[in-house]
């Protein structure tokens, strides 16, 4: 059985006993609902602590299950009913249908409901007031207490006991678990109850449990109100007013979200924080994140990353937090676990988690950052439109054939393509190693996207002076917003974007082929023939000779581009075995191409998927190191993230797609690592096309 959750579980230091078991001091104000497999240990572990003695039953898929009355009274066991495809109705994990169906019903998450987060003071935090206890011991371990507890009485879900039953219900659990903590949930893990639960910690990711770095409060006293409000988790932190002057964070404070930005004084080292307030966006309606970066960050050589805590979120600062250690550059006076920051719809609540390294706080500037985020901006919109040649919208039907003639002689004479028998570009782009990748996934017609991605972190001043190379992994065609996937305004604008792009930065700027750049017919979404509806648009605004154009565009595009520090291709790696120059010539080879641009992961579901091996041929293919990372997009892992890491716990295996509503992602390339770096979603189309002529 494959262990999903395997090695990104991380114990809770902070702990007290209650009643034999360990659990988080910060859980004290929280509620637990405790859930797992048969024969888990639930009962016992309800029993051990007091709580409700009658099982219940949620099941997922219902509108407003976390009202239910079933939750009124915690702890408790739960059942979970869970989505399965060619099911319609949820189902429990020793549900008949379930246990008989062969093979495994496959999970169907989309249909999972999540509640809301309450975005203002009048609406309920729903997704915070629970705390679901996984308990998934090793699958052994249940199956044999389940045949020990045969021989105590009948038991209907023991009926037919097989240890691979047990591996698929436990599997289950794992991913039902992972989807929920990805959806925002409070989620922490037991394998045992004679040790501190887990809280799920994925590669790449920074956020932990706010119920995970408390310290341990002192006593209270139930003879005082400030006593009975600690109690009550009314007392958490006071209020911090951050001056010109450095002042010490000496107890749990926090910060007003007042739109200016501050510099925390850490160990030896300062950093920059700064609301991250994106333009054109109802303040009503704005999610209120925090950028942390080094100061001066546009001033470095090449492109520095930040990190970010959004809306809800809880992380700790320090040494031991791997991702802000190596983007912050923590030096050894900063603890392991310094400081715990926790945003609550803006306000930073601060933990201080070394008590004898302070931490001080000092507003650097008084400027509302909003106003600076605009000045510094709009000199990047004004070198978009200088790069597009005026406003952003489609261009006329004779520009824009020039403009596609103009790209196609570029890429096809781009010195970093090898060139393949035809004396043409080839299938692969070997790039030189004085450049700092970052890498684009699928945009689907996300114009804003892309033009986000160039409008920050100084991207633009790097892309001139070539000390970034930005790589997009195909697929920037057709939208997958419902409603709008019949609608091919934005894939004519984005092909205008990026044939600008390419000649504006030809040598650093490169555009792969993905499985949606085609006029086939086989390209289809929701039953919706994209590919066809694009060439007849196409074909009424601009003309055959322009469509024409399009298709030898399309031929021309490269599929794979290789560094020394990653490979990447749209889709996957070839799961047969080919040679370098089958992947150079490889409009010769029509199964590879649908190899390389269409396939997804092995699954039980999907045998014919790439997995591990497939991966390391490719990379000994293409003669690259053995750890060196491999880069796809194709294949979004669920609708919560953007950017995943080691995908399937194989390592150096990473998955970017830039196409989301809230707003682009991207996997840069900072001090010797893929890191992602997101972004709130802007209207800048509108924004840039508004400024005022220069």
């Amino acid at each position: 059985m494959k262990n999903l959750l395997k090695n990104i579980l991380v114990p809770i230091k902070d702990i007290q006993e209650t009643r034999g078991i360990l659990i988080p001091i910060g859980m004290e104000y929280l509620q637990m609902v405790v859930t797992g497999p048969p024969g888990a240990g639930k009962s016992y572990y309800i029993n051990q602590i007091g709580g409700w003695p009658n099982e219940g039953y949620i099941d997922l898929t219902q509108k407003n299950w976390w009202k239910n009355q079933t939750l009124i009274y915690r702890p408790r066991e739960v059942h979970l009913g869970m989505p399965f495809k060619g099911f319609n109705e949820a189902l429990t994990v020793f549900d008949k249908e379930w246990v008989e169906a062969e093979p495994s019903p496959l999970l169907e998450p989309a249909r999972i409901k999540i509640p809301g987060r309450g975005t203002s003071f009048l609406q309920k935090n729903w997704i915070n007031r629970y705390v679901f206890e996984f308990l998934l011991p090793p699958p052994e371990k249940i199956f044999n207490r389940r045949l020990q507890r045969q021989d105590q009485g009948y038991f209907p879900v023991d009926v037919g006991l097989t240890l691979e039953m047990v591996e698929r219900q436990v599997q289950a659990y794992q991913e039902i678990a992972l989807y929920l903590h990805r959806a925002g949930l409070n989620i922490s893990i037991r394998d045992s109850l004679s040790g501190p639960p887990y809280y799920i910690a994925e590669k790449g990711a920074v956020s932990v449990p706010r119920w995970s770095i408390p310290t341990k409060p002192p006593r209270p006293s139930l003879n005082s109100v400030k006593g009975w409000k600690q109690v009550l988790g009314l007392n958490r932190s006071t209020w911090f007013n951050i001056t010109a002057e450095p002042k010490a964070l000496v107890e749990v404070s926090r910060v007003a979200h007042d739109g200016k930005t501050f510099e925390m004084l850490i160990g030896d080292q300062r950093f920059y924080f700064a609301p991250e307030i994106p333009l054109g966006v109802k303040w009503a309606s704005l999610r209120k994140h925090w950028r942390i970066s080094a100061p001066y960050v546009c001033d470095s050589s090449e492109p520095l990353g930040f990190v970010r805590i959004q809306d809800g979120e809880t992380v700790i600062m320090g040494r031991a937090n791997k991702i802000f250690r190596h983007i912050l550059q923590f030096d050894s006076s900063i603890a392991d676990r310094h400081v715990g920051i926790t945003n609550q719809r803006g306000d930073l609540t601060f933990t201080p988690l070394a008590h004898e390294q302070p931490v001080q706080l000092v507003r650097s500037d008084d400027m509302d950052y909003r106003e600076r985020v605009k000045l510094e901006r709009e000199n990047a919109f004004y070198s978009i439109r200088q790069i597009f040649g005026g406003q952003i919208k489609q261009k006329s039907a004779t520009e824009a054939l020039q403009l596609l003639h103009n790209t196609i002689d570029c890429m096809t004479r781009d010195p970093a393509r090898e060139v393949a028998r035809s004396g043409q570009g080839g299938g692969i782009i070997r790039l030189d190693n004085d450049t700092i990748p970052v890498i684009v996934g699928d945009l689907h017609g996300q114009v804003d996207n892309l033009l986000k991605i160039l409008s920050e972190n100084c991207m633009l001043r790097h892309l001139d002076r070539k000390a970034v190379t930005m790589v997009l992994l195909g697929d920037a065609l057709h939208s997958e917003i419902a409603g709008e996937m019949e609608k091919m305004d934005s894939s004519i604008l984005m092909i205008d974007l990026i044939c600008a792009l390419k000649l504006r930065f030809p040598e650093n700027f490169h555009y792969i082929a993905g499985n949606h750049d085609s006029f086939s017919e086989t390209i289809s979404k929701n039953g919706i023939s994209q590919g066809l509806l694009l060439k007849e648009e196409l074909l009424d605004r601009r003309g055959s000779d322009y469509v024409n154009a399009m298709e030898t565009f399309f031929s021309s595009l490269p599929y794979i581009v290789h560094a020394e520090n990653f490979f990447a291709c749209h889709a996957a790696p070839p799961i047969s075995t080919v040679t370098y120059n089958d992947l150079v010539n490889i409009t010769q080879h029509p199964s590879l191409i649908r190899e390389i641009t269409r396939n997804r992961l092995q699954r039980p579901n999907f045998p014919g998927g790439y997995n591990k091996k497939d991966i390391a041929r490719f990379r000994k293919t293409l003669g690259c190191a053995k750890k060196t990372p491999f880069i796809v997009g194709h294949t979004p892992i669920d609708p919560f993230g953007s950017a995943w890491k080691n995908v399937d716990g194989i390592k150096n295996h990473h998955i970017i797609y830039s196409a989301l509503q809230d707003g682009p992602a991207v996997l840069q390339y900072i001090r010797g690592r893929f890191i992602p770096l997101h972004y709130p979603a802007e209207p800048l189309t509108k924004l840039i096309n508004d400024l005022k002529p220069l």
